[in-house]
């Protein structure tokens, strides 16, 4: 490296001129120091490393002036590596360069400093960079502070643990357990009860969190306006009021009336929002050994007997592989997946307050570990009180401009499992969402008889004469094949009606973009997008153009937003409970439906009786007795530990309805119970597609599927929706009864739902929930929680029993029975687990003798041998 650069140093005047040859290299030099945007300030401003007193890489200039300064003073003396510029030196780590020029107290970084493990730790956080020339910055001094608590043993004759991880480790073990603040303060209490009186152990949590707030990820409070118009960032951080809607900036300095006035002495925003920069968070996945080996996972897995199991398996994956190979090429490069969603902080019962978390995670990691909570990373944060709808774009504008940065420059990275640099860029997969944040990403209305987002403008839907609701009824017989019956049938369906046209296939991104460019569609962050955007929506379902159409791959991929499973199979599962139990208010077999359902179908022996002017009863609804049947029998089942919550808690057996039930509730009844539950009750007609639907919802979120099998599923849904259509009426269905038609494409297209549903996000947004422990700063606290833990996940990464990749507690009846197993007892009567309650014995009944007979004949293969011979005796 000096070699090649000793022309810093010489050449620059030749015969009492400058050179030429030297001026060129320069131009190099800042051209090459304009490609890294962090080391640029301003956009034109570099670090001048003339040899200037006040310069010497400390001032920010323009390049011009770095230019001149350049000519006329030179170089700084040994710069031969351009760390201030872009050019990582990650391989000499805060060794015997790290110099500084500070205060006697301050002189504890020498050049045979003794590296332990948390010595490394520190000089990961600050990178290799970190090279000072003068007096330290609070920055600066966070560092020197945690290198000096590593050198303290926590009290005299510890050899075992210092000042430095001493705390760390505590604060991983709080990290570890979920522990709050206040058993915190009072274990370290405790701890100090233990210690010498002269130990160093931090006294509370607050101390602790002082020592290593330097090992936390940055984070960015960016001003908004208060009606989500605009962020005050980049070229508008400087405005004292909003371009859009003229509101001010800052509260007034003077508050209170008459005598009572108070005055503000700093400037306080009206609403600010938490961003956290992804770059860093990516970068230490590569700090830990074991994770840096597991994101390179999805390159070395091949799939096995044409079966999908993890994203990189799916034709989406391979596309964009085969669309920048120049990215693929580069196995480190992180892809990830975004979703976002709202909670309320304060409860039901509570302020009405709308947080909006968008979270990414990346999918380069093994099956076990992938959209696991460890590797889901805190992006934005949209504060409330109001829902931002579509103007969520408005806040995801720091994050798409990191995206665009990380994938057309990267950052150099330190991968510690290769110990060697490489450029680390990244993309981002798609969003994953619910139907009306879908709506929010995409830009395209999902309300309405336009709410399909793969039909768009091509939907058949219509609007009901009696309940004014849109209806989705025969709305598949378009994707059956051109010469199935049901495409001829005019009884069953609409009345009169034969379907000859096809579905034409989903819009391809360049399509799209296209469209969005001959309407004119505004993204919502210019000036004008309100009244453009508001007339076009008026002739169109779009309502904007989204911020991710930035990206300059977006229009490449083939699947972009992904319609959430587990919400379509919770309001499917809903709407037929609901209406097979009739219950009052959220069935779809009311009055209103019965008198408009011969309106549209033939279907005479449900229409009103005009003597006594009553319905007659319809034989997918059931009568009372048997909806107590039903209610008992979920009452008294039993699952497996950690399989499904207890049904019997969600059963009201006054009103004879479920209540409470959670999602995973939901989504065990709909694939498992459904089907059982109802077979005595209704008709063969009438359950045979009621099963058919849970099972092909059980098939779609299968651990493992191959293409045939998806594409199996495919033709399967549009008959078996054709089928409830012939069933139920036209008001029961609605978009969320359309929606599976394409979830089975969708799988085919971008793999398993397990990487594309909401049940890993809503469970880390419970976690972010449980951060909030100061509820007038809801945000606020959030983002101190948060940055914790991050402080608390990098250190576990340097302790042997702390990498993240590891449980971290077994579960509450998990135990091994490794050293008990009796090798000549049946397989089912060695169980992996424990039993629960007092051991009792009695004698079976006939019934019960007969079923454990039949269950172990039909599911021990130790007695397979006996069977053979059973049968060839009876052949004989």
């Amino acid at each position: 490296m000096e070699d090649d650069r000793e022309w810093m140093y010489e050449g620059r005047i030749v015969n009492g001129m400058f050179s030429n040859e030297w001026g060129d290299k320069v131009d190099e030099f800042v051209a090459f120091a304009l490609r890294h945007p962090e080391c640029v300030n301003g956009g034109t401003a570099i670090r001048c490393p003339c040899t200037l007193v006040k310069c010497q890489n400390k001032k920010f200039l323009n390049v011009e002036t770095v230019k001149v300064h350049l000519y006329k003073n030179g170089f700084v003396p040994d710069y031969y590596v351009w760390i201030y510029h872009g050019e990582k030196q990650v391989h000499q780590r805060c060794s015997s360069s790290v110099r500084v020029s500070v205060t006697e107290t301050d002189q504890m970084v020498s050049d045979n400093m003794n590296h332990t493990t948390y010595h490394r730790m520190v000089c990961d956080v600050v990178g290799p960079e970190f090279n000072l020339d003068e007096e330290p910055n609070a920055e600066a001094r966070n560092f020197y502070d945690m290198i000096r608590a590593g050198d303290k043993p926590v009290y005299e004759g510890n050899s075992k643990h210092t000042q430095l991880s001493a705390a760390v480790r505590m604060l991983e073990i709080k990290y570890r357990h979920r522990c709050s603040q206040a058993w915190f303060d009072d274990m370290s209490n405790f701890i100090q009860e233990l210690l010498p009186q002269d130990n160093l152990m931090p006294l509370d949590f607050y101390s602790t969190k002082k020592l290593v707030r330097g090992l936390g990820l940055p984070v960015e409070v960016i001003h908004c306006c208060v009606n989500n118009c605009m962020i005050y960032w980049g070229d508008d951080s400087d405005l004292n009021s909003c371009k859009k809607c003229g509101h001010a900036r800052y509260k007034q300095k003077v508050r209170g009336s008459g005598n009572r006035l108070y005055i503000r002495k700093l400037k306080v925003p009206y609403k600010k929002m938490h961003y956290f920069p992804i770059t860093p968070r990516l970068q230490r996945l590569y700090a830990s050994t074991t994770i840096a080996n597991e994101m390179r996972w999805h390159s070395e897995y091949h799939m096995e007997d044409g079966k999908m199991c993890h994203p990189s398996d799916a034709p989406a994956w391979k596309h964009f592989d085969g669309c920048f190979p120049d990215f693929s090429s580069e196995v480190r490069n992180v892809r990830l997946g975004l979703f976002a969603d709202s909670f309320q902080p304060f409860g039901q019962s509570g302020q009405q307050y709308s947080l909006w978390p968008v979270v990414v995670t990346p999918y380069n990691l093994p099956l076990d570990l992938c959209m696991k909570e460890e590797f889901m990373f805190l992006t934005v944060l949209v504060p409330g009180p109001t829902n931002p709808k579509g103007k969520i774009d408005v806040f995801l504008q720091p994050l798409i401009a990191e995206l665009k940065s990380l994938w057309g420059v990267g950052v150099q990275t330190y991968d510690i499992s290769k110990r060697q640099n490489f450029q680390m860029r990244a993309a981002l997969m798609w969003t994953i969402n619910d139907f009306p944040a879908y709506s929010m990403m995409f830009g395209w209305s999902t309300a309405g008889m336009l709410a399909c987002p793969h039909y768009m403008e091509d939907s058949d839907a219509f609007r009901l004469i009696k309940s004014g609701k849109q209806s989705w009824f025969d709305n598949h017989r378009k994707f059956l094949p051109i010469n199935h019956p049901y495409r001829r049938n005019t009884k069953d369906f609409i009345k009169n009606r034969k379907v000859i046209k096809q579905f034409p296939g989903v819009r391809s991104g360049d399509e799209i973009l296209q469209d969005l460019n001959n309407r004119g569609l505004r993204k919502v962050i210019d000036v004008d997008a309100e009244v453009v955007n508001a007339a076009i929506s008026k002739t169109c379902g779009w309502n904007k153009r989204s911020i991710f159409w930035d990206l300059p791959y977006w229009r490449q991929y083939l699947l972009r937003h992904n319609l959430d499973v587990m919400h379509i199979e919770k309001n499917v599962f809903d709407n037929i409970f609901n209406t097979i139990f009739n219950i009052p208010g959220k069935t779809k077999d009311t009055y209103k439906s019965r008198d408009e359902l011969n309106k549209y179908c033939r279907r005479p022996q449900f229409a009103q009786n005009l003597v006594t002017s009553k319905y007659l009863d319809v034989p997918f609804v059931l009568n009372k007795s048997q909806k107590k049947d039903v209610l008992e029998w979920v009452k008294k089942l039993r699952f497996p530990d950690g399989y499904a919550s207890n049904l019997g808690r969600c059963v009201d057996a006054n009103k004879l309805k479920m209540f409470g039930m959670q999602s995973h509730d939901y989504h065990v009844f709909m694939q498992r119970l459904l089907p059982i539950a109802l077979r005595e009750f209704l008709p063969n007609r009438i359950l045979e597609p009621l099963t058919e639907i849970s099972l092909f919802f059980k098939q779609l979120t299968s651990s493992s599927l191959t293409d045939e099998e998806l594409r199996n599923l495919d033709e399967q849904i549009p008959v078996i929706l054709c089928n409830l259509e012939k069933i139920f009426p036209p008001s029961f269905f609605d978009s969320m009864e359309h929606l599976p038609v394409h979830l089975a494409y969708e799988a085919r297209i971008a793999g398993l739902v397990h990487y594309r549903w909401m049940y890993p996000p809503e469970r880390y947004l419970r976690k972010i929930k449980h951060k909030i422990m100061n509820k007038a700063q809801v945000e606020g606290s959030i983002s101190i929680g948060y940055i914790m833990d991050d402080a608390a996940k990098f250190a576990s990464f340097y302790f042997k029993e702390g990498d993240p990749t590891l449980p971290l507690k077994e579960k509450r009846n998990e135990v091994y029975l490794d050293d008990i197993v009796d090798d000549d007892m049946f397989e089912i009567f060695n169980p992996p687990g424990k039993a629960i309650g007092a051991e009792g014995k009695r004698y079976l009944a006939d019934n019960e003798y007969t079923a454990a007979h039949l269950y172990i004949l039909m599911n021990c293969p130790e007695v397979q041998p006996f069977i053979d011979v059973f049968v060839t005796e009876k052949r004989k």
